[in-house]
C-alpha cells in the first residue's frame, strides 16, 4: 500500500497550525436551500476521493474512524469532504419531505400512479445491481424535485432507540485512540421521524435548487454506476461489455448498496427532468410550453422561470404538484448555469450516440432498456437535425441541455462585449455582470462542451479522451469561454490583483468595488476551466495571479484561513464554500509549483495546509450542522453520552440545535473571524 506523496512530517505541520487556529464561527442563519447547498456539496465531492487520490493516496488506507490518517489532508479531502457530500444528498432526497414525493411523479404516473407501481419499480432496480430489498432502509421518503427552501430541523424527536453495532478501534480528531462498542440508532434505517418542519417550507419550484440537486444526484450516479461488480462476492470489477450484468454473474453498480442508491438518483434524476420538460418551459406568458431539440430563442424564447409557486396536493397519503404559478418571470444567469451544469453531465452519462464509441459500458448496460429505457434511434444517430422529443433519460437530457445552452447564449451572453449578464427580463437583456455566476458559466460551459463532444465528464473533466466529435455546439461554448475568461482578465482584475465582484455595462462601465471571498475562488475556477478547454496558458497565470493576490491580501494569520477583510468577520454562505472548495483544489492540481517556479504560497504542501486549516476552521467550525453516523467517523458509543465521538466539532443530528435537531446539511450563512 502507498501512502500519500504528501509526507507524515508536512502533516504533522498541518495539524499543528489548524490546531492553533482560535476562529469563531457563528452560525446565522440555517436554512437550506437546495442551490448553494449542492454545489458546494458537488465541488466538495471532487474535492474529496478524486483529489486526494490523484495526490498518490490509495484509497484504501482511509479509515473513517482513524482520524488524519494517513495525513490530516487526505483525511479532511478523502473522508470528510466527501462523506458530507454524499450524506447531505440522502437528508433532502430520502428524509427531508421537503417535495412532492416520486410516486405522485410523473415517471410513476406512466406506470399507473400507485405506491404498488412504485413499490415494484424499486424492487426491480434492487434486482439489478443485486441489493437485497430487505436492506432499503424503511420509511424512505423519495422527493420528485425540491422547494426552494426550508429549515433542516427535524419536525419531531427522531427515534433514537439503539441495537449493538460493532467494536472499532477510534482515533479522534484530538489524538484520542479507543475501542469502543457502537450502538444503532433506529433512525438509521428508519427514517420515519428525520422529516424537515414542513411549516418552514418555501413551496416554490427554483431552477438552480432543482440543479443543485440535480447536479449532486448525477455525479454521484456516474460514480456509484460506473462499473460493475460480482453478485455472489459484491467485488468491483470494470465493464468490459454493456451486456456484462446479463451473464448470471455480474449486476449493475461498483457494489450492491452503492448500486442502488445509484438506480434511486437516476430514477429521480429522470423525474425532475420530466417534470422540466413536460410543466416548466415558460414564454412570458404561460408555463407548461413545449419545447424541442430544434428549438430557437430567435423564434421567441422559452425559459425556465426563476420562481414558480407550488399548490401542494395530495394523492397516495403523500404531497404532489396540484398547482403551478409564475411569481417571479425572470430567467437569472445562475439558475441557468446552475441547470446546465448537471443536465449536461446527465447528457453524458446516459449518452448512447452511435459517433460516442469511448461511452463507458456499465453507462450503456443501465440505459439499454432494462432498468432504464434506451433512446431512440432518431437521437442517437449522427444527425441533429431528426432529434425528437421523448421521455427516456437520454432524450430529456439532450433536448433540456439544448434549450439551456441556447438560452444562455441568446438571453444572457453579451456578445458585443464578451460577458455574461445576470438577468434576461421583460424581454430584455440586462447590463450587470456578476464575476461569481459569470465564472461558474464558464465551468458550466466547459462540461457542456465536453458532453457534446463525448469527452469525459465527472471525475475526469480535466482529462483528455479517446473520441472527440468537435460538434458545433461545442465550438460556440468554446467561443463564449474563451470571450467570458477574457472579459474578467481585461475588466474586472482590480491593481492589486484581486476581482472586483462584478460591473454594470453602461456607456461608461460601473464597477462594484466589492472583492468578496466568493469571487475571487469562483474566479480562480472558471478560469482554470477555460485554460483546461482551451489550453490557453494565459488563463492559468491568470489565476495564478489572483490566488497569489488572494494569500497576499487576504489570508488571516490569527484564524488561519482567509478573510475578506483580514481581522474582521467575513459572512460565508454555501456559495463562497463551493468557490473555495472548487477554486483550491484547481490550484492544488493546476496551478501548484512546476519545475522552474517557485511561489512560496503555490507549493503543494503549502496549498494543502490551506485545504486542511481552511475546512477544519469553517466547515468543521460550524458551517456543516450536522454529522450522520458512520462513514465520516462518527459513532454513538454505547454507554457514552457524547454527540462528537470523533471530536472534530460536528454533532449528530440530534445534537445539533433546534428542537428534534437538525439534518446534516450546510448553513445557509454563518460569520467567521
Amino acid at each position: 500500500m502507498k501512502k500519500s506523496t504528501l509526507t507524515l512530517a508536512i502533516a504533522a505541520a498541518v495539524f499543528a497550525s489548524t490546531a492553533s487556529a482560535a476562529a469563531q464561527v457563528k452560525v446565522i442563519d440555517k436554512t437550506h436551500q437546495p442551490a448553494g447547498n449542492f454545489l458546494a456539496y458537488t465541488e466538495f465531492e471532487l474535492s474529496g476521493e478524486p483529489l486526494a487520490e490523484s495526490l498518490g493516496l490509495d484509497l484504501d488506507v482511509l479509515d473513517p474512524n482513524i482520524a488524519d490518517d494517513p495525513t490530516p489532508f487526505d483525511f479532511a479531502a478523502g473522508i470528510e469532504s466527501y462523506e458530507y457530500s454524499e450524506e447531505a444528498m440522502y437528508a433532502l432526497n430520502y428524509q427531508s419531505q421537503m417535495g412532492p414525493h416520486l410516486v405522485n411523479g410523473p415517471v410513476n404516473q406512466a406506470r399507473g400512479g400507485k405506491l404498488v407501481d412504485l413499490g415494484k419499480r424499486v424492487i426491480e432496480m434492487a434486482q439489478a445491481v443485486g441489493f437485497p430489498a430487505s436492506e432499503i432502509p424503511q420509511n424512505m421518503y423519495p422527493i420528485s424535485i425540491p422547494y426552494v427552501s426550508g429549515s433542516p430541523e427535524f419536525a419531531q424527536k427522531p427515534d433514537t432507540t439503539t441495537v449493538n453495532g460493532d467494536e472499532v478501534e477510534i482515533t479522534t480528531a484530538k489524538g484520542n485512540s479507543k475501542t469502543v462498542q457502537t450502538v444503532v440508532p433506529a433512525y438509521f434505517r428508519d427514517y420515519k421521524t428525520l422529516a424537515w418542519n414542513d411549516a418552514s417550507f418555501d413551496k416554490s419550484f427554483n431552477p438552480a435548487a432543482t440543479g443543485g440537486i440535480l447536479l449532486k444526484e448525477v455525479m454521484w450516479s456516474q460514480d456509484f454506476l460506473g462499473g460493475m461488480h460480482v453478485t455472489a462476492t459484491d467485488e468491483e470489477v470494470e465493464a468490459e461489455s454493456a451486456v456484462m450484468d446479463q451473464d448470471g454473474k455480474h449486476s449493475l453498480g461498483v457494489s450492491a448498496a452503492d448500486g442502488f442508491n445509484g438506480m434511486m438518483l437516476t430514477e429521480m434524476s429522470i423525474d425532475k427532468l420530466l417534470i422540466m420538460q413536460q410543466q416548466l418551459g415558460f414564454d412570458g406568458n404561460k408555463l407548461g410550453v413545449k419545447f424541442g431539440p430544434d428549438y430557437d430563442p430567435a423564434k421567441g424564447p422559452i425559459w425556465f422561470a426563476h420562481k414558480v409557486a407550488v399548490t401542494e396536493g395530495e394523492q397516495n397519503g403523500v404531497k404532489s404538484i396540484a398547482g403551478l404559478k409564475v411569481t417571479d418571470s425572470t430567467s437569472t444567469l445562475r439558475d441557468t448555469w446552475s441547470t446546465l451544469w448537471p443536465v449536461a453531465e446527465f447528457f453524458a452519462f446516459s449518452d448512447q450516440r452511435k459517433a460516442n464509441s469511448a461511452q463507458n459500458p456499465a453507462f450503456l448496460a443501465v440505459f439499454d432498456g432494462a432498468p432504464f429505457a434506451a433512446a431512440p434511434a432518431a437521437n442517437t444517430d449522427a444527425n441533429e437535425a431528426n432529434d425528437v422529443v421523448a421521455e427516456d433519460a437520454f432524450s430529456l437530457a439532450n433536448n433540456i441541455s439544448n434549450l439551456l445552452f441556447k438560452n444562455i447564449a441568446a438571453l444572457h451572453y453579451n456578445q458585443a462585449k464578451g460577458t455574461f449578464v445576470t438577468e434576461y427580463k421583460n424581454g430584455k437583456q440586462g447590463n450587470k455582470v456578476d464575476t461569481y455566476d459569470a465564472a461558474y458559466s464558464i465551468v458550466a460551459l466547459s462540461i457542456y462542451q465536453r458532453a457534446k463532444d463525448a469527452l469525459p465528464v465527472g471525475y475526469a473533466s480535466a482529462e483528455s479522451g479517446d473520441v472527440d466529435l468537435k460538434t458545433a455546439a461545442g465550438k460556440d461554448a468554446l467561443a463564449m469561454i474563451k470571450g467570458q475568461a477574457d472579459f474578467i482578465i481585461d475588466h474586472l482584475v482590480s491593481s492589486n490583483g484581486l476581482v472586483f465582484d462584478g460591473l454594470t455595462l453602461n456607456t461608461v462601465i460601473t464597477l462594484n468595488k466589492d472583492k468578496s471571498l466568493g469571487a475571487q475562488f469562483a474566479a480562480i475556477r472558471g478560469l482554470v476551466a477555460a485554460y483546461l478547454a482551451t489550453d490557453d496558458v494565459k488563463y492559468k497565470q491568470a489565476a495564478r495571479s489572483i490566488y497569489l493576490a488572494v494569500e497576499k491580501n487576504m489570508f488571516d494569520k490569527n484564524i488561519n484561513t482567509w478573510a475578506t477583510v483580514p481581522g474582521k468577520a467575513t459572512i460565508h454562505t454555501p456559495y463562497t464554500e463551493a468557490a473555495i472548495s472548487g477554486g483550491l483544489r484547481e490550484a492544488i492540481l493546476h496551478l501548484k509549483n512546476e519545475e522552474g517556479e517557485n511561489e512560496p504560497a503555490l507549493e503543494l504542501t503549502t496549498l494543502t495546509d490551506r485545504y486542511v486549516s481552511w475546512f477544519r476552521t469553517v466547515i468543521n467550525g460550524g458551517m456543516q450542522l450536522a454529522e450522520w453516523m458512520g462513514d465520516s467517523g462518527e459513532n454513538q458509543i454505547k454507554g457514552s453520552n457524547s454527540t462528537d465521538t470523533d471530536e472534530d466539532g460536528v454533532h449528530q443530528i440530534i445534537a445539533a440545535g433546534g428542537k428534534f435537531g437538525t439534518a446534516m446539511t450546510m448553513a445557509n450563512k454563518a460569520s467567521v473571524k
